[in-house]
């Protein structure tokens, strides 16, 4: 991407996500943009704690064949830059960026300032607690996640089919529950499969609340809703948006926008560029 945030080339992989393959993707783009080499390198991932990925990454810096800077930050904290400088939440000072994708991340940017906390760590709303129930794998991937993530939807349409219900998604699925993916539930919510719809009610719920939770201590501005949310708006963003004005201060909730992201996918790798060079700093 250049500083101007014009993606000059591209490269996806539907690799595992390890360090080897965060390489070779790497590789990819840089052979598509032929502009001869970044000037710097940004990589940001749900997790930077994440015992799964390396603590230090200058070895990407080599394996692209030029020494230059590598900083890494949350995708979260990614996506909110990107909103600021390029999306829809320009020279907004207070900004919420909340994303579901193959994890649930945010980023904060209070009166004009990234909030990435002492460790980077700021804006882990997969821990953000909202059931008083202690379960296993709430405190494996926090309660967020467990309930609104992708695989947490998933895991809940197959829990109530094993109590009995009948979902059209298993048929679709060919009968394997391994099968089952988020999609099929949102498609399977669109043609009105009873379960599904039940099921995507009941997610809305958990990310109403998380929203509604963030907003209440920043009063920001805007509100962007991005991967899945931002795909899937037309089933999503209005039941959202009822559900953060049942739950979050009414006047707070009067100024707030709620939109989908016009960045899409592409927030979190625009704001990884951005940070990349030129860090935290806003306009």
């Amino acid at each position: 991407m250049d500083t101007d945030g014009t993606v000059r080339a591209r490269a996806e992989s539907t690799a595992p996500a390890t360090a080897d393959a965060v390489v070779a993707v790497a590789r990819e783009a840089l052979a598509a943009s032929r502009n001869g080499g970044p000037s710097a390198i940004g990589v940001s991932f749900p997790n930077p704690d994440s015992k799964n990925w390396p603590s230090d990454w200058s070895f990407l810096s080599g394996a692209v064949g030029k020494a230059v800077p590598v900083r890494t930050l949350s995708t979260g904290n990614a996506s909110a830059l990107a909103e600021v400088w390029y999306g829809a939440g320009k020279q907004a000072r207070h900004l919420i960026a909340f994303s579901l994708g193959p994890c649930i991340s945010a980023g904060i940017v209070s009166n004009g300032v990234l909030l990435a906390g002492a460790h980077g760590l700021a804006s882990s709303v997969q821990w953000l607690a909202l059931n008083p129930v202690e379960r296993d794998d709430y405190r494996r991937m926090g309660c967020l996640e467990a309930e609104g993530g992708a695989s947490g939807i998933v895991r809940r349409l197959v829990w109530r089919v094993k109590s009995g219900d009948r979902s059209r998604v298993v048929d679709a699925a060919g009968g394997d529950f391994n099968a089952i993916t988020l999609e099929m539930i949102l498609n399977g919510a669109r043609e009105n499969d009873g379960v599904s719809v039940s099921v995507i009610r009941d997610t809305v719920k958990y990310l109403a609340m998380a929203v509604s939770n963030i907003a209440a201590v920043i009063d920001p501005e805007v509100i962007l809703l991005g991967g899945i949310l931002q795909s899937s708006g037309d089933l999503l963003l209005e039941p959202i948006r009822q559900e953060c004005a049942r739950r979050m201060p009414p006047c707070i909730m009067e100024h707030a926008r709620i939109e989908v992201s016009p960045l899409g996918d592409d927030a979190a790798p625009m704001g990884a560029a951005r940070f990349a060079h030129f860090g935290s700093q806003l306009p």
